[in-house]
């Protein structure tokens, strides 16, 4: 079969199984995108998170010796959420960011990219093929600006002409020879709205970003939350949309094509108090099926305790103070002393003195005294 008519049917395929856009690429080195991983070494701006050495990370055949071209697939999330719960002064609620509303995506876009394969396999038997979601060595975005899916913004998401940047992506590498589509053109401009709205300046440069300033990072990491980000990341229990809700490319964008992607109203805007205390089990539960739980609960509660000292949640003392005397976590107990001292009654800075009686711990100590120190701070 001749590659053209198979890549026709691939798309009339994609279509078929809930693939939004796919685009075809080849599987040369990425040699841009490997200077500008080795400049984001050098700054430290890596998250941590990311996988497999530099090379892997841009040269595709390290990753399927026999690669000749990588399919990229975009997927569309929804951007609103209907009739989305409001919090109230008795129930406070955080924030999910939508890219963690519904299933978790890499389980929705490996399902797709898998059919995807035994179709190439079927038409071809020879075909060899290698998926990768989010989670594998490629960049996702470079893989789907060079096959034409949509250009690179500022914000570092991928900006597509249908669905703006609210598209999740994943590619295929394979042996077989495609014609390569064109990319497109960039069309950022001059625009710079996402780069002046990022609350924490994460967005250093056009297309650059320091992910140790990046609150969608931030909000993923297990340790004490540094001071100057606590105040930054207000009720958001995981990650952050605000470089692509202030893009103009995204107004008026909101697709729900895939039930799989509609949000739980309980489970995208969870009630704060109730995560303080959920155990193992009623974490799997209610939030296991969601890519924002993959980090586990610890994240989600110190962001939890945090958003309600935000808040200054009076109606929430009792339940931090719980935590701050019982939790075995010394994160979870300091981050709750803070969260005491952001609300900051009477109440509040009496239930860290109790506290400091009984702890051990230094870092939870200091973080006690800073509770303690917004009572001067505020009687000044």
């Amino acid at each position: 079969m001749r590659t053209e008519q198979l890549k026709q049917e691939i798309i009339q395929y994609a279509k078929e199984i809930g693939i939004d856009k796919i685009g075809f690429a080849s599987a040369d080195v990425f040699t841009e995108l490997k200077e500008r991983l080795r400049r984001q070494q050098e700054l430290q701006y890596q998250s941590g998170f990311e996988k497999g050495s530099l090379e892997e990370r841009t040269e595709p055949k390290r990753l399927l010796p026999e690669a000749h071209s990588i399919l990229s697939i975009a997927i569309a999330y929804p951007s609103r959420m209907k009739n989305a719960p409001k919090s109230t002064k008795e129930e406070r609620r955080g924030i999910f960011a939508r890219a963690s509303w519904g299933i978790d995506y890499h389980t929705v876009l490996k399902d797709r990219l898998e059919k995807l394969s035994a179709f190439m396999q079927e038409k071809m038997p020879d075909t060899v093929n290698k998926i990768m979601v989010d989670t594998g060595e490629l960049s996702d975005r470079a893989v789907a600006e060079r096959a034409g899916i949509g250009f690179s913004g500022k914000n570092t998401s991928i900006i597509t002409p249908e669905y703006g940047s609210f598209v999740y992506l994943g590619e295929l590498i394979t042996n077989i020879p495609f014609i390569p589509d064109e990319p497109l053109e960039d069309s950022c401009g001059e625009c710079r709205k996402c780069m002046d709205a990022c609350p924490t300046g994460a967005l250093v440069d056009g297309g650059q970003l320091n992910a140790q300033r990046c609150i969608a990072f931030l909000t993923q990491t297990k340790d004490f939350l540094p001071d100057e980000f606590r105040t930054k990341i207000g009720n958001r229990v995981y990650g952050c949309d605000t470089c692509q809700q202030v893009c103009p490319r995204n107004k008026g964008i909101d697709f729900h094509i895939h039930p799989e992607f509609e949000p739980e109203h309980d489970v995208a805007k969870p009630k704060l108090k109730p995560i303080l205390n959920i155990s193992n089990r009623e974490f799997k539960e209610k939030f296991g099926h969601i890519s924002g739980s993959w980090r586990g609960k610890k994240p989600l509660q110190r962001n939890a305790l945090i958003a309600l000292g935000h808040y200054k949640d009076k109606t929430a003392i009792a339940d931090i103070a719980e935590v701050m005397n019982n939790d075995p976590r010394p994160v979870i107990r300091g981050t709750a002393a803070w969260s005491l001292g952001k609300i900051g009654t009477e109440e509040a800075y009496h239930a860290i003195e109790a506290a400091m009686e009984k702890e051990i711990d230094e870092q939870v100590l200091y973080e006690m005294e800073k509770g303690l120190a917004f009572q001067k701070t505020s009687a000044v």
